[in-house]
């Protein structure tokens, strides 16, 4: 298992055995594994620093989504069926986040199943932690603008910390340091030795789910204001004190986009400033004519409309990291039982009641929402992973049909470099650099223009756009529908990888 997007947890290769597995004396891999070349007299029967088979399923599910990401990029503005749900709800887009964080948990179950020196694999695990944040500022921060503006840097005033790729890291290194340290030296050889080996990995994930579910329904969101961005950059600040809108609250448990506990505690512990400018609820109807898709505003449109709102904010991101834990789970199934009937049946089992739980949890009042990552959300995404996993590992490593999906394969062993050159927009950015006299005389315009002919559709490519802000607003007031001159679509600033489909990575 390399380090590659969502298999960043590490290759594992200086570590030693956690004993036993299932047998006493056998430790149980994910295949079995091919006989040995004959050795030479007097060398041991087994090379001590083989690497462990990949998991050919694992590589081509984590490809698949890497493909369904940059689908729902370049084509949710022409079909908004599979673009992300406005708020509540779920589309096939707002699967895509969670698989990541799931294949990260299944990752980590194998990369860090030997860990002898708990101490420098921790380290080495904050290490890349540590860098896939770093690189997730870069490209979703700001300071990178995307190919419809050929430039670069940001206003450290308003730059954005948490992103895509800084969720990833952050899910990454919670399962990595939980399956590191919390992780008993049982023998498993039945479903109660189970348990007691990973009993306070669960514990974990359900102190994480309880914590979140105390704030949100328990954390008082009061008034609050903000100020509206008057331009189509989302860096500049309105000229006087009409831009300020106050958003009135004085409620807890709300779940709606203006009054909840998440974006309250990322207002209070990152700021305005540096918060998402183009939230996923500005397509919804009370803030778009056009929903589910961005339009101009309607008549009588609340304030929140204009606010901004980090769909990868702390609160969120903590809940997401929870998917990582389920991702554990199944890891750990895969590590565990004997044979490929086994490994299925435990995985029908557990993404069923996964399933069943997130509906359950939505009859009683939690409605699923990958901006807020909802608990439901959350159940019923690990579940559907859960199943195409179990599919894709039934095709791939049962059936061993591999050739049709050899190109999801190799995505997925490449999926961080895939992501960051595909739906980052840096390969389309480079491309667009070289241009004809005018750089709108590019192959890049060129082939989203024949896209648009071809469908029929100008809105192809466009899943980032929003309506001009300085159309809509003149000294910070809302102008009635009938002063407003709005394209359907307009291209406006928006950092690299911060559409609405929160992505990637997948590492």
């Amino acid at each position: 298992m390399d380090a590659s997007v969502v298999a960043i947890a590490g290759d594992g290769d200086e570590v030693e055995r956690r004993r036993p597995l299932l047998a006493p004396t056998n430790e149980i891999h994910p295949y079995p594994e091919p006989p040995l070349p004959p050795q030479p007299p007097g060398t041991d029967a087994k090379p001590e620093h083989q690497k462990p088979q990949r998991v050919a399923s694992l590589d081509v599910f984590r490809g698949l989504t890497v493909a369904m990401m940059i689908l729902v990029d370049d084509a949710g503005g022409a079909w908004p069926g599979i673009n992300h749900a406005p708020w509540l709800g779920v589309t096939v887009a707002d699967f895509v986040m969670p698989a990541f964080l799931f294949i990260i948990g299944v990752s980590a179950a194998l990369v860090f199943k030997k860990t002898p020196n708990k101490i420098a694999t921790s380290k080495k695990a904050a290490y890349r932690a540590i860098k896939l944040f770093i690189l997730g500022i870069i490209l979703q921060g700001g300071y990178i603008h995307g190919r419809h503006n050929l430039t670069y840097g940001v206003d450290l005033d308003h730059i954005r910390w948490l992103g895509v790729l800084q969720r990833i890291a952050i899910g990454y290194f919670l399962a990595a340091i939980a399956e590191i340290w919390l992780v008993n030296n049982t023998l498993v050889d039945s479903p109660v030795s189970y348990l007691k080996k990973y009993y306070m990995e669960w514990i974990m994930a359900i102190m994480i789910s309880a914590l979140y579910i105390g704030l949100v329904f328990g954390l008082y969101v009061s008034n609050w204001e903000f100020k509206v961005q008057t331009s189509n950059s989302t860096f500049s600040n309105p000229s006087n004190e009409d831009g300020f809108k106050t958003i009135h609250c004085d409620i807890r448990g709300s779940l709606g986009p203006p009054c909840n506990a998440v974006g309250f505690v990322d207002r209070f512990l990152l700021g305005e400033n540096h918060l998402y400018k183009n939230p996923v609820y500005k397509r919804t109807k009370e803030c778009s004519v056009n929903s589910p898709d961005y339009g101009p505003l309607p008549p009588n449109a609340p304030d929140w409309c204009l606010a901004p709102f980090d769909p990868e904010g702390l609160l969120s991101t903590l809940m997401a990291a929870v998917s990582c834990f389920v991702g554990l789970h199944f890891g750990h199934v895969l590590i565990h039982c004997k044979n490929h009937s086994q490994r299925m049946m435990s995985w029908l089992l557990a993404s069923t009641v996964l399933t069943v739980s997130g509906f359950l949890l939505q009859l009683l009042g939690m409605p699923f929402s990958k901006p807020l990552y909802t608990v439901s959300y959350m159940l019923l995404s690990g579940g559907v992973s859960g199943f195409l996993l179990l599919v894709l590992y039934y095709i791939v490593d049962v059936m061993h049909i591999k050739k049709p999906l050899v190109m999801f394969q190799w995505m997925g062993m490449n999926a961080l470099i895939v992501y960051v050159l595909a739906a980052c927009e840096l390969f389309p950015t480079l491309i667009q650099g070289f241009y004809w006299r005018s750089p709108e005389n590019n192959l890049v315009d060129a082939t989203e223009s024949l896209l648009q002919i071809i469908f029929h559709s100008k809105r192809w490519g466009n899943t980032g756009v929003r309506p001009r802000g300085d159309n809509l607003l003149v000294s910070g007031r809302l102008l009635p529908p009938h002063e407003r001159h709005i394209p359907e679509t307009v291209d406006t600033f928006t950092p690299l990888c911060n559409i609405g489909l929160t992505p990637p990575f997948a590492l």
